[in-house]
This record gives structure tokens, sequence and C-alpha cells, in this order.
């Protein structure tokens, strides 16, 4: 799957294992790139199995998540134009072939 980056700073904290460690954590970071390459690997959002991923909801409709060590989220949303959604008005994730990290860390404190 094609993954793209809200901004510069999340991109560096993504490619950057020094940077990902400092700022996550050594276990967020070590989950972490493993994650990235699990999506990355992935054809759709469908397919990606570890971390507990979920949709999430409330003021994060439409965004999606899976789970980093230590209670930390990677958090991205479709970067497809406009996005597939379900006849209810969500986001099609089965769908979804192109993501954008928009957050990584803890985003419950």
């Amino acid at each position: 799957m094609e993954i793209e980056f809200a901004n510069t700073r999340l991109k560096k904290l993504c490619e950057e294992r020094r940077i990902a460690t400092r700022k996550l954590g050594a276990d967020s970071a070590r989950t972490h790139g493993t994650r990235l390459a699990e999506i990355h690997s992935a054809t759709s959002v469908q397919e990606v199995f570890a971390g507990r991923p979920h949709p999430l909801s409330g003021d994060r409709q439409g965004e999606f998540a899976v789970s980093l060590a230590g209670g930390g989220r990677l958090v991205f949303v479709p970067n497809d134009d406009p996005p597939r959604v379900t006849d209810t008005g969500h986001v099609n994730w089965q769908e979804v072939s192109s993501v954008k990290i928009v957050f990584a860390g803890d985003y419950h404190e």
C-alpha cells in the first residue's frame, strides 16, 4: 500500500529510528517500524492484521489506528481523493489502497 505523511516532522519520525526512539520510546519505535512495513506490504487496509487495527470514532471519525507498544498508536487516513465510502457514509477501509499517516504517539495523553 502507498504511504504518505501529513508533514515533514511525521515523515522523519517514521523514517528515522533515532527520532522515533527519542519521541516514542524504544519499544514503540521498534513496533512502529514493524507496523509501517506491514501497512506498506498490504494491498488494502483490510489486509492489516497486526496491532489491533481499528477505525476510530468521535472526533477522530474517518481515521484508522494500529497499536504500538505502551499505549501508542499509529493513525492514518485514506489518501484516496475522494475516499471511497459505504452507503452509511463511513470510509470503506476495504477499498483504501493509499494512506496518509497523521499521528504517531499516545493520543490519550
